[in-house]
């Protein structure tokens, strides 16, 4: 039978031992009872995960559609999946996944339809698909491909090298990367990396990331002989990306401080011997992504006085300001990002959230619209110059989308994969409102249902959202959301505040002393679906991950009453102490620092672990987090569950924390995980949503 609340309030929490720490920040008495949650090498804290793990499984096995839900789950996600192809020097490179794969494959095709073969198959790489792919870059002529590796959902990665040909490694083998590409030389003699020094041993997962360094690896050479080219003994905080242009002749450096969009760009003219780096774009004054050059003028796309981003072109040998040129200029859709193929510029605009694709020439006369299959979101439309024709994929809510081939020549899409899923998509429909928020900003919001649904609050309803760092949430595809949808679920995806959505200003909108708009919009969605009767509070579920987990944590707080059930993943749950840990330092352009006193009082008001009360009915919660996640720690998720289990009402629905195994923050989790996780969440819904 379905847990009653009766039964879930006479659950046996594990008890959890409560310190005496209390600190004092700009003369405020801040009490943190379960600080000693943040020692995740301790036998306590160990103790602690298998006793609340045993507690959550304990309560999820009594729900009997767990195991209908697992099924339908891995039954809809056993579909063949393909990839993207990319051309490098003849060959073909792509993924495929044969369909309940853990990991997908890398494989390798003399010709694009030719036959394939196995070129890297992580499920090799570990029994239980733990170890994933991260990324790969083969050399231009396809001889070698740099390819890095996770173990257990860290974000630290491995660099390898194998030869395309025979399918061997190389020897080739560096540590201590995280957060780094791979750039070819094109030669295919090395590549450019970035790394950070070894942390202090036990403490890899925890300990903060600085001094991150740009170096050159030789193939065929020991990472200790690895050739320094940047670094910043002055800048703990700056982060380096090197890429090469297509020419070969320049190492374009991007510079970033943690997440703020405001970053720089070096370069290093590669053609003549020891050059040093030139400080191009020093300013910090907008952001600036680097798209190609033609010759010495440099192509980017840029926010620098437009807000929604336009193009403009710098020559280096002319680099002042006065000198630049405007390319396109800023457009009333925000123009999110621009790739370069065939010697056009293809400008990805969001409308309203959703896909437009226009292509361009370098001067920036505009050659045509790119004709999308319908409304959702696009991506790809990568290539060289000397390329006739790219590929770009589509997807939406209801349709796992599609890969076409774009000839650039008559601007005709061709499909070239569409993968066989056994749902049926034309039975659902999504639309768009604008939700008035507290203040009265319009937010977008998709709802997606079943058609013909009667609007009288019947439906379970999962409202979505994440609203920070300029990132857009836009239509597509997911086998979770598809069973919700199948099984009577509503879903609803709101495009909140500090996401990208509309540029900068949206973003900047719901940063540091802002913060508490991105809540409000989340708020007023939830109230809005309510209103039109698409459901009632006690069926409203709300979703979010890392920052929207945050964001879940910060409105189950503000208005318990307004959901029945929550679902925050991987959240920043302590605002006062983010910080201190890996690259949480990182996030200070987001939510402000608790160093600074105003800033602090902000971050005290919603910070999730510190503004939970005694004795209050909070919506039913099943926290989620991972022990390898070093991103946002697991002590945040720890702490969070330990206070809400403390302060949940006696007669109040569950509130559990489920701590995964040899997983992180996301990336690269094995599909047998990503499955069992969502019928336990799902199922967790559907027993608590009534």
């Amino acid at each position: 039978m379905i847990p009653s609340l009766s039964l879930a309030a006479a659950m046996d929490y594990p008890q959890t031992r409560k310190t005496e720490v209390v600190e004092e920040l700009h003369g405020t008495q801040v009490a943190d009872p379960y600080r000693w949650l943040e020692d995740d090498n301790s036998d306590e804290t160990k103790a602690w995960v298998i006793a609340q793990n045993r507690v959550t499984e304990d309560f999820l096995t009594t729900i009997p559609q767990r195991e209908e839900i697992r099924k339908r789950l891995a039954d809809l996600w056993n579909f063949e999946r393909t990839g993207s192809p990319k051309d490098f020097g003849g060959r073909w490179f792509f993924t495929h996944n044969t369909g309940l794969q853990n990991q997908s494959v890398l494989k390798v095709s003399e010709t694009l339809d030719g036959e394939a073969r196995v070129l890297l198959d992580p499920n090799q790489l570990s029994a239980d698909g733990t170890v994933a792919l991260a990324g790969f870059e083969p050399s231009e002529d396809g001889k070698l491909l740099g390819y890095s590796i996770s173990r257990g959902g860290s974000d630290w990665n491995e660099i390898l090298v194998r030869d395309v040909a025979t399918g061997k490694d190389t020897g080739d083998h560096l540590k201590w990367v995280k957060f780094s590409g791979i750039a070819w030389t094109k030669d295919g003699s090395g590549f450019y990396y970035s790394r950070y020094d070894e942390p202090a041993a036990g403490a890899a997962l925890t300990q903060k990331n600085e001094f991150q360094k740009l170096f050159f690896h030789k193939i065929g050479t020991p990472q200790t002989e690895d050739k320094l080219i940047y670094e910043r003994k002055d800048q703990p905080r700056w982060a380096f990306g090197g890429g090469l242009t297509e020419d070969g002749k320049f190492l374009i450096i991007h510079v970033a401080d943690g997440t703020d969009p405001n970053n720089r760009i070096f370069y290093k003219d590669l053609s003549k011997p020891d050059s040093v780096v030139v400080e191009l774009l020093n300013g910090a004054d907008a952001n600036y992504d680097f798209i190609d050059n033609d010759g010495d003028t440099f192509l980017f796309r840029t926010d620098l006085n437009a807000p929604r981003h336009r193009v403009i072109a710098i020559d280096v040998k002319k680099p002042s300001k006065e000198a630049w040129k405007e390319v396109i200029p800023q457009a009333k859709d925000l123009l999110q990002g621009i790739t370069s193929v065939g010697g056009k510029l293809f400008c990805e605009y969001l409308r309203d959230a959703k896909s437009a694709v226009s292509m361009y020439g370098f001067d920036g006369t505009k050659v045509r619209d790119v004709e999308l299959p319908g409304i959702g979101n696009a991506g790809g439309f990568q290539g060289r110059k000397g390329d006739k024709e790219t590929f770009y994929s589509f997807t939406s809510f209801t349709d796992p989308g599609a890969i076409f081939r774009y000839n650039l020549g008559t601007g005709e899409s061709k499909l070239w994969n569409r993968p066989k899923v056994g749902f049926d998509g034309s039975a659902y429909e999504t639309k768009q409102v604008f939700v008035p928020s507290k203040d009265g900003t319009k937010i977008p919001v998709f709802i997606t249902h079943k058609k013909g649904i009667k609007l009288d609050g019947s439906h379970r309803t999962l409202l979505y959202g994440y609203g920070g760092f300029n990132i857009s949430l836009s239509p597509g595809f997911s086998v979770g959301r598809a069973v919700w949808l199948e099984r009577g679920g509503i879903l609803a995806v709101a495009n909140l505040r500090g996401g990208g959505e509309y540029g900068s200003e949206w973003h900047l909108a719901g940063t540091r002393l802002r913060k508490q708009n991105v809540f409000d919009d989340f708020i007023a969605a939830g109230e809005w679906l309510v209103k039109e009767k698409y459901t009632v509070s006690s069926r409203l579920g709300i979703q979010g991950g890392s920052n929207g987990g945050l964001l879940v944590g910060a409105c189950m707080t503000q208005r318990p009453d307004l959901f029945g059930a929550a679902l925050p993943a991987v959240g920043v749950m302590d605002m006062l102490r983010f910080h201190k840990f890996t690259i949480g330092w990182g996030w200070e352009s987001d939510y402000g620092s608790a160093e600074n006193p105003e800033e602090f009082k902000a971050l005290l008001r919603y910070s999730p672990y510190h503004v939970l009360k005694p004795g209050t009915r909070y919506p039913a919660t099943l926290v989620t987090t991972a022990d390898h996640d070093d991103r946002v720690v697991p002590a945040h998720s720890f702490k969070f569950a330990a206070r809400l289990q403390e302060c949940q009402a006696k007669d109040g629905p569950p509130v559990l924390i489920r701590i995964d195994t040899s997983a992180g923050h996301g990336a690269g989790t094995a599909l047998s995980k990503m499955i069992d996780r969502t019928a336990e969440e799902w199922s967790f819904l559907e027993a608590n949503l009534k």
